[in-house]
């Protein structure tokens, strides 16, 4: 198995003008989509589209609260989105019950995690800039450096 390409189709961040409070931040990881597909220069391989959304959800803790009590719609107070696809080879080696899942439109927990973990690094650092340069909370903390005086 291998990745042969990562392609994004959408890339978008926002602050809603109601921006205030406490925020609370959730993320989500979607694959919406696989479907066998087609690459020219690729001949003694079974290759694989698998589309993938990455959310990170901006709310207001209060109205996580309330919705918790009322089942009403948060509202968002900011949002980056990340779309894109992912190009599979399968080799000839790999396990058949891979390529059988795939063309259900389904994925191994093994192969999922390996998936998830991708889309998180190649994510990840442009959420962080895109959250700095619109004003949201970084929906990761950053290393600090904590400097401690020298004991002699």
């Amino acid at each position: 198995m291998q990745i042969i390409g990562f392609n994004f189709t959408r890339i978008s961040a926002e602050r809603h003008p109601g921006y205030k409070g406490k925020i609370a931040i959730s993320t989500n990881i979607e694959f919406p989509l696989i479907e066998k597909e087609k690459v020219e220069i690729i001949k003694d391989s079974e290759t694989y589209k698998i589309d993938f959304k990455l959310s990170i959800v901006y709310s207001d803790t209060e109205q996580k609260e309330e919705k918790e009590k009322s089942k009403k719609d948060l509202q968002k107070m900011g949002e980056v989105i990340f779309q894109g696809n992912m190009i599979l080879a399968l080799q000839k080696e790999d396990p058949k019950e891979i390529s059988k899942a795939l063309k259900k439109s389904d994925m191994p927990l093994s192969m999922k995690e390996y998936f998830l973990n991708l889309v998180l690094k190649k994510c990840t650092t442009k959420a962080l800039d895109l959250e700095d340069q619109i004003g949201l909370p970084l929906h990761m903390p950053l290393p600090q450096v904590k400097i401690q005086e020298k004991k002699d």
